[in-house]
């Protein structure tokens, strides 16, 4: 009785020291940084010849993965923040193309499992620290006087600290748990278009007393410290740090100004590096590092023109064709870095397409929650890839991409289809009309022609009917992630 005893003793010891193995590798603490128009040729660790120097990015990818075909579900940054954390491409909401404002409405749906919400509902604490860029309340345009409800909090949130979109968007106030921190009462005017030569560039409108363009990041910056610090290690925590920067108005501190030889913009990036390395600084002090699951991502390519690129000689979004707003890869192939101690390798990198939206379904298996049909429509986990026991070829099937104004691209595989002629962003020619006997979108085989040179619509007829019928499917079903 007693050897039976004993044997079951052991037996229940082993067991919890597998589980509790078990709790720790599933139940890390997650960071998620996204910055604001970085593109994927800034850091160092994504291209040796930027002139940006990058360090704590850098330090990301020495120390955890970098993949080098990740992509934004859209090439502008409302789309991509609703994607990141829905799971759901916004093109199937009422957003069809375009970004909101700073008076919009909400767009989250109310009920709709977002990244905080699943990991809430798994014990996690929950806070959102940023630009938030996803609407606010259920009237527009939102009276910044009442509470702001539906906001952040709404969907997951246990806290709050955030501008209501762009900082080049009115009105220019904090909010805290959907609520303004101070009325903005005041009016600020429109500045002048200055990309380089300093004072940044913003709309004319509300703006709160006190309120300073230059003191934002630093503001954003200390609360996402504050919410590390505040941790206790009694529950696991998930911070969503979506950055305003280095979006305009580029207004990096006197502390960083001419740091760099790529004007304001590169300065501005590398104060946007300083910021990623406060909050590791915090994870460390904390001694929190070690179970903490870090992932860093910018949500769209950079706004960087050929006249910056002939001026200083660095290429924001590197050789990819395009910039921000663009269907071409500039527009929203960008660096996504993944550090997690003891689970992913430290130096690796993954070529696995991967899609933002591919967080939520990541979080969802990791969190132990199998998604419902209407939940995380577009998401696909690379968990697997993190483990290093990725499956025999490509995780995904295929993956939609949404230009600035709307416009939808299929790739799959090496192969990617543009539904129109032109950029449908900010790259010249924006838009070109089809001429007779002419190919009507754009196809490119990215295998062999990473720069988009060469468009192959009329050399592979059945490529583009297959990708064509599968973007219908995908837009006509409602999901792209296979369902049972």
């Amino acid at each position: 009785m007693r050897r039976t005893r004993i044997c079951w003793c052991l037996a229940l010891c082993a067991a919890w020291a597998c589980s509790t193995a078990f709790a720790t590798e599933e139940r890390p603490n997650v960071v998620l940084i996204m910055a604001d128009d970085m593109g994927y040729g800034d850091p160092g660790c994504y291209q040796s010849a930027s002139k940006i120097p990058t360090p704590n990015i850098d330090r990301l990818a020495r120390e955890g993965m970098r993949f080098t075909d990740a992509h934004t579900p859209s090439a502008v940054c409302t789309p991509t923040r609703y994607g990141l954390l829905t799971g759901c491409y916004s093109w199937r909401t009422r957003l069809k193309r375009g970004v909101l404002n700073g008076y919009s409405r909400a767009l989250i749906e109310p009920g709709r499992l977002t990244l905080a919400s699943l990991l809430a509902e798994q014990g996690y604490r929950t806070g959102c620290v940023g630009k938030w860029h996803l609407g606010m309340g259920n009237a527009e345009p939102a009276d910044y006087s009442k509470p702001l409800k539906p906001g952040p909090n709404a969907v997951g949130f246990d806290e709050s600290f955030v501008i209501p979109a762009s900082l080049d968007m009115p009105p220019y106030v904090f909010v805290k748990n959907e609520r303004a921190t101070v009325f903005p009462s005041e009016q600020v005017a429109d500045s002048k278009m200055r990309r380089h030569g300093g004072g940044g560039y913003w709309r004319g409108g509300a703006i709160a007393p006190g309120f300073e363009f230059v003191d934002t990041l630093p503001t954003l910056t200390d609360e996402a410290v504050k919410f590390v610090n505040a941790q206790d290690n009694k529950a696991p925590f998930f911070l969503y740090f979506p950055l305003p920067a280095p979006h305009t108005p580029w207004m990096p501190t006197e502390e960083f100004r001419g740091r760099t030889k790529v004007g304001y913009y590169g300065d501005f990036v590398t104060q946007v590096d300083a910021t990623i390395g406060q909050v590791l600084d915090a994870l460390d002090e904390k001694k929190l590092a070690d179970n903490t699951l870090v992932i860093f991502t910018s949500d769209n390519g950079a706004h960087w023109l050929p006249s910056d690129i002939e001026e200083f000689g660095h290429r924001a979004n590197a050789d990819w064709r395009g910039q921000k707003a663009d269907i071409w890869e500039g527009g929203h192939r960008v660096p996504f870095i993944v550090r997690w101690p003891g689970i992913v390798q430290p130096g690796s990198k993954s070529d696995q397409l991967v899609c933002l939206t591919d967080c939520m379904a990541t979080l969802a298996e990791l969190a132990g929650h199998k998604l419902a049909d209407d939940e995380g429509e577009d998401s696909y986990s690379f968990l697997s890839v993190l483990r290093s026991s990725p499956p025999d070829g490509t995780l995904r099937q295929a993956i939609v991409h949404q230009s600035g104004d709307g416009t939808l691209a299929i790739r799959q595989g090496p192969w990617k289809l543009a539904t129109k002629l032109g950029s449908h962003g900010f790259s010249q020619p924006k838009n070109v009309e089809p001429r007779e006997g002419g190919p009507r979108g754009q196809l490119y085989h990215l295998g062999k022609d990473p720069a988009e040179t060469t468009n192959r619509w009329l050399e592979e007829p059945q490529v583009v009917e297959r990708l064509e019928s599968l973007l219908t499917r995908y837009q006509q079903q409602g999901h792209s992630r296979p369902q049972p």
